[in-house]
């Protein structure tokens, strides 16, 4: 039961006239009940704003009390709930005689309704004068026949116990003879609950005479069961093996409520393997019943603490985990092959793959939710259980290639990565992925994929058949060469066709240049059409329909434009030349150069010709020349090193280099400081009955609502104070900016520096930005001298720094509507932004589809390169995305990438290029993108503050 007073704000309508006195008076006195209704529902939001209306309490009493309209009644409970009952001494007011009496006779009233909801009012009730009386009439109220008065009158008795003690001393006794007697669950589950609140220890007692029906016990009663079980289990473990029993039972329950807490105290009271086991699956099979995402996500949660607590122990349930995928939010199906993928070892590996890749196929066939971003999670996954687990890459390297020529791009291209990744690692693999990759070579679509496949075809094609056969793949992608030559033969052949029919035309007559059709220009003017502009249109359109001919795959995306691919091209098949060199003989390898230098002129020649979306670019240029001079010069040992090793060995490396960064990553989460050396070590078998540590339910409730926070001490308080007025205003006002996710709270100190009463003070906000004031300000009395302290709470919905300004309005003797002027507060983006990591890939991806970019340049007075980039982590709450080994050595220039999430979803790019020539300072820029357009100008902002500052 609550102990914390609640209240209630209704909004009052500032555009509607308030009735006077006078007319609140004529109304109760001789509207009808219906009038009275309104009324009351006026006066009721009139003192809910700040005003007691005492006068009219009379008038309540002598015309609405009587009345036996049940509306009325209820509107009356609300009035006697927040009416002024005492003087200015604290004794009850007379008029409060009357207001008993007729409780009483509502106690005692035949409707069984306002019996119950006269109960339910008195449990609001905290004044004992006004309860004394009633108490015999409650004690009665528990043998009424109707169960909806028996219910609420058990509330009333643990209500009135819990304030007034003396009042109804043997109130516990009373519920537990009732608790033995009733028959109704709803009651017995109110009984239940008052009676662990006002004396736990015969709580225990009943609980544990009928502990073995508890499965048999309606939901809301068996919920009440497990918070006794957990309150008590903290106090004593007398009972524990009784109750780890009755939790376990419960796991069954048909309530899905009942399950999620039953498991939870379950392992709050034993971390025994079969319990955490029974857990786990009560809360998986509570995932894939549950209907609603957000439990789902949120137990999902409570999942990977177990797994995290309790290290291989749900290993053999990963496959009841992987049930989870039959949901169709793309957000539990990630979390869920998480979770899953961290639980894989060498003995369910095999079922595991094999689930996933049946999923896989199904992504083909079904039209799921999201399917293209589920199969790349799919195709992630799967990935990752190959290269940890050497047994399973080669079941599923060959399936996963099937998706080489998915029009999905992001997945084709995780495909290709994990080829690359699996042909390095597991040489005995090569030949049959090569021979795979080759056969799927013609059904690639796009250039990062096509990239990838020749990149491996020139590193591992190391024997002449597999050299041949990847030279005959390439050919048939390129189609006729040299290029140019062969696109101008078609260009040709379709304007011969055209003279052809052209000629036929010929036979009938042509007007003279005088008769020449006419046309009319967009000026208005008259033109005559030549024939020389006939043939110029007829000859782009024969030069469009030629470019837009369909075309083999390699060849039409040379021709779009992608020279960087024709680098690539050029560098693979320079490598199977080079290599082919030292097997073949002369002639062959002659024709082999002979042959790719071909290939290489063509794709330079067709690059600088009309058959191409735009001309080849420098840099593609003068990479396709180094090709073309490698391969026409003769043998020379060091280049066949960089081409043929070193470019492998740099692969390897990079490969090592993040599995070294991963095993880092979790060396260190696991190396954390979980406890401090010094802290006091908490016995809960020696703490005092009373006291104790306090209880985990309540510290994350009090979390939720942001009331404990490690940041709520007085250092943090003073440190987080910001002035509002002079020393020397009239009204001096502080505040103190608490920010808890999406709210803020502000708790403003104001002072009455004056000798005077200020009469009617507001303080009001408004705010700039995505901020949202909650509430609205109330007016004020302030003694001379005396302080105050208003809190202003503000609903924040995306990351932007917000500007939050405003003013003190008072009436002082003598002048009215005095005004100070507060300093603005600006709410700093830090509070919401935290560092994150995403792949490289990602990062290129969401670099490009991200519209607004904000770039800042660098003005400091930093003089280290690393240390300035350490600085602007520091100062944004971004995570370096760049390896530490590139950023090594001190080359007088540095590029890093930068990456952070807000807690909205919001993601920030930031990349930094700066250099630093000799003793100079440090010149270059930040480039920072992101979706929206806030988080992009505020992050710039911060860092042009920040970057003045020293490291």
């Amino acid at each position: 039961m609550a102990t914390d007073l609640c209240y209630t704000l209704v909004y009052q309508d500032d555009a509607t006239e308030t009735p006077s006195l006078q007319e609140f008076q004529r109304a109760f006195e001789k509207g009808s009940d219906d009038t009275r209704i309104e009324t009351m529902k006026k006066l009721l939001v009139i003192m809910l704003n700040g005003d007691p209306m005492e006068k009219l309490l009379l008038h309540v009493i002598r015309f609405v009390l009587p009345s036996r309209n049940k509306q009325l009644k209820k509107l009356l409970q609300f009035y006697w709930e927040i009416c002024p009952k005492t003087k200015p001494d604290g004794k009850l007011k007379e008029e409060f005689i009357l207001v008993c009496n007729a409780l009483m006779n509502d106690l005692q009233h035949p409707n069984e309704y306002i019996r119950g909801s006269t109960l339910r009012f008195l449990c609001k009730i905290k004044e004992a004068e006004i309860l004394e009386p009633l108490v015999p009439s409650v004690r009665a109220c528990l043998e009424h026949r109707h169960s909806y008065v028996r219910k609420n009158a058990v509330f009333a008795i643990g209500a009135i116990f819990k304030s007034f003690d003396h009042l109804f001393p043997d109130a516990p006794e009373v519920v537990q003879s009732f608790l033995l007697t009733e028959a109704d669950m709803t009651c017995r589950r109110n009984a239940f609950a008052v009676l662990c609140n006002v004396d736990q220890g015969l709580a225990v007692h009943y609980l544990l005479q009928v502990i073995d029906s508890v499965p048999t016990f309606d939901e809301l009663l068996q919920l009440a069961v497990i918070e006794l079980i957990r309150k008590d289990s903290k106090i004593s473990s007398t009972n524990k093996a009784a109750y780890i029993r009755c939790l376990s039972e419960l796991l069954a329950a048909a309530s899905h409520s009942v399950k999620y807490e039953a498991a939870a105290i379950l392992l709050y009271l034993t971390t025994s393997p079969a319990a955490v086991k029974a857990a786990a699956s009560c809360y998986i099979e509570l995932i894939v019943k549950e209907s609603d995402n957000n439990v789902k996500l949120i137990v999902l949660d409570r999942l990977e603490e177990i797994r995290n607590k309790h290290d291989r122990v749900l290993d053999d349930l990963v496959m009841d985990i992987l049930q989870v995928l039959t949901s169709p939010d793309i957000d539990v199906r990630r979390k869920a092959i998480r979770i899953a993928l961290e639980m894989v070892s060498s003995r369910n590996v095999q079922e595991v793959v094999l689930f996933l890749k049946k999923e896989l196929s199904k992504t083909q066939d079904d039209a799921y939710e999201k399917n293209t971003e589920y199969r790349q999670l799919l195709i992630q996954s799967i990935h990752t259980c190959a290269i940890k687990f050497s047994e399973v890459a080669a079941n599923v390297v060959h399936v996963l290639m099937e998706f080489l020529g998915d029009s999905n791009n992001p997945a084709a291209v995780d495909v290709v990565s994990f080829v690359r990744e699996v042909v390095e690692k597991f040489p005995g693999l090569r030949e049959s992925i090569l021979e795979k990759l080759l056969e799927t070579f013609a059904d690639m679509k796009s250039g990062k994929v096509f990239r990838g496949a020749l990149w491996i075809i020139g590193e591992y094609c190391e024997s002449i058949k597999e050299i041949d056969d990847a030279w005959k793949q390439i050919r048939q992608g390129l189609g006729e060469i040299p290029l140019l030559a062969s696109e101008q033969k078609l260009l040709d052949a379709t304007e011969a066709a055209d003279d052809d029919e052209n000629n036929l035309e010929k036979s009938n007559p042509v007007p003279s240049g005088g008769a020449a059709p006419r046309r009319i220009l967009a000026d208005g003017t008259y033109a005559t059409e030549s024939a020389y502009t006939e043939s110029s249109s007829a000859s782009t359109s024969r030069l469009e329909a030629v470019m837009a001919a369909k075309k083999p795959p390699l060849r039409s995306l040379i021709l779009a434009g992608d020279y960087f691919l024709g680098t690539v091209l050029s560098t693979a098949i320079t490598k199977l030349v080079l290599r082919y060199n030292t097997l073949a003989d002369a002639n062959a390898a002659n024709a082999r150069k002979a042959e790719a230098m071909l290939i290489m002129t063509s794709i330079l020649r067709i690059g600088q010709s009309k058959f191409v979306a735009f001309e080849i670019d420098e840099d593609s240029y003068d990479r396709i020349m180094q090709d073309l001079r490698v391969v026409g010069t003769g043998s020379n040992k060091d280049i066949d090193t960089v081409y043929l090793h070193d470019t492998r060995e740099v692969y390897s490396k990079q490969l090592q280099a993040e599995d070294k960064r991963l095993a880092d990553a979790k060396a260190e989460s696991e190396a954390s400081v979980k406890v401090q050396v010094d802290d006091a070590i908490v016995f809960r078998q020696f703490s005092k009955k009373s006291g104790g540590s306090a209880d985990e339910y309540d510290q994350d409730l009090s979390r939720a609502t942001g009331t404990l926070d490690d940041k709520d001490d007085l250092m943090s308080k003073l440190n987080r104070i910001v002035q509002l007025t002079g020393f020397s205003d009239k009204v001096y006002a502080e505040a103190v900016v608490n920010v808890h996710q999406y709210d803020i709270l502000m708790d403003v100190l104001i002072v009455n520096q004056t000798n005077e009463t200020l009469q009617n003070l507001t303080v009001e906000f408004a705010t700039l930005g995505d901020l949202k004031l909650v509430d609205r300000p109330t007016t004020h009395n302030l003694a001379p001298h005396s302080f105050l302290t208003v809190k202003a709470p503000i609903k924040v919905s995306s990351t932007e720094t917000g500007v939050i300004f405003g003013n003190i309005v008072y009436d002082s003797h003598g002048s009215t509507e005095n005004c100070v002027v507060l300093n603005d507060i600006h709410i700093d983006i830090m509070d919401y932004i935290n560092p994150a990591y995403c792949n490289e890939t990602q990062f290129r991806s969401m670099w490009t589809e991200f519209e607004w970019e904000n770039k800042v340049n660098v003005n400091t007075n930093v003089g280290d390169l690393r240390g300035y980039l350490q600085h602007i982590m520091d100062s944004t709450n971004m995570s370096c995305l760049t390896p530490k080994k590139q950023l090594e050595g001190d080359c007088g220039f540095l590029s890093a990438n930068m990456y952070a999430r807000s807690i909205f979803g919001e993601d920030a790019l930031a990349n930094l290029s700066i250099e630093k020539n000799g003793d100079g300072p440090i010149t270059g820029h930040i480039r920072i993108r992101s979706k929206t357009q806030g988080i992009a100008l505020s992050l710039g902002d911060k860092i042009t503050l920040a970057q003045k500052s020293v490291a």
